[in-house]
């Protein structure tokens, strides 16, 4: 998010968060809560965070907000004082549901675009994992591990073996890590523990595995979020493109579609205001 209504590369950060709001009330009005995985500005200034408080408001569902590299922790929390943090002042806590308990991260390290976790957090996570035998869901800004862009890499979490050491014991019951800070979609699996990442809602990190370290590769893909389905069987996760413009029909009915006007859609798409 940016102040001022003030465009990121080319592209609305305000209109495409209302854009995104308005699709989760619509399409996902009956989510328990919205998790913003950080990142909620790109300079950390009050005026984005006035800007976003006031688009964010609008869900009709509970809110959990995330800090991540571009956020200034202090002006985050003069315009959401009541944001739960833990004892050490870092913007990290839990919340307990049906199906285990999730458990929100603060991988921000000041002065840096880079992750870390420090003993602070490391033990205040250890302890979150000790006091409950429920299934875990780890929710987190930078990923503990490398994703195959440089830059990227170079700027992910610092600490990753501490951080393994200290949920290794508890691997079998973490269900799920979430993480954001790199702007596209990408699933896998890191030491044995599944993960997801969703697309940014302004501006993506391109597929490119041949950039250095000095050159981040973006890009304007589709703006997306994730819809997260949990039970005591399974974890699914979806992304969803949810300003995409071509035309819905039946599977059933193949002739439903007219491929003259398709292409004069998505021509049109391509224009679409960003």
């Amino acid at each position: 998010m940016t102040g001022g209504d003030r465009l990121l590369y080319g592209a609305n950060p305000a209109r495409r968060l209302a854009q995104a709001v308005d699709s989760i009330n619509a399409e996902h009005g009956d989510a328990a809560f919205v998790i913003v995985t950080g990142d909620m500005t790109h300079w950390g200034d009050a005026g984005a965070y006035a800007a976003f408080r006031d688009k964010i408001s609008r869900l009709d569902m509970p809110v959990h907000l995330m800090v991540g590299n571009h956020d200034d922790t202090a002006a985050f929390t003069e315009y959401f004082p009541n944001a739960p943090r833990d004892n050490n002042g870092f913007v990290q806590f839990t919340l307990d549901t049906p199906h285990g308990r999730a458990i929100c991260l603060d991988t921000k390290s000041p002065g840096t675009h880079a992750g870390s976790y420090c003993q602070a957090r490391l033990d205040w996570l250890s302890a979150r994992l000790q006091e409950t035998n429920d299934p875990v869901l780890l929710f987190m800004h930078h990923p503990p591990f490398k994703v195959g862009i440089y830059a990227m890499d170079a700027i992910m979490m610092q600490d990753a073996d501490a951080f393994h050491e200290v949920i290794a014991p508890h691997k079998a019951r973490i269900r799920h890590l979430f993480f954001g800070h790199v702007h596209r979609a990408i699933f896998g699996n890191w030491r044995g523990i599944c993960f997801s990442c969703m697309r940014g809602l302004n501006h993506q990190v391109a597929l490119d595995l041949t950039a250095g370290q000095s050159e981040i590769p973006g890009n304007l893909e589709p703006q997306a979020y994730g819809v997260v389905l949990v039970d005591e069987a399974a974890v699914i996760v979806h992304m969803h493109d949810f300003m995409d413009s071509s035309p819905a029909f039946s599977l059933h009915a193949p002739e439903s579609v007219d491929p003259v006007r398709y292409q004069l859609d998505m021509v049109h798409a391509g224009f679409k205001d960003l």
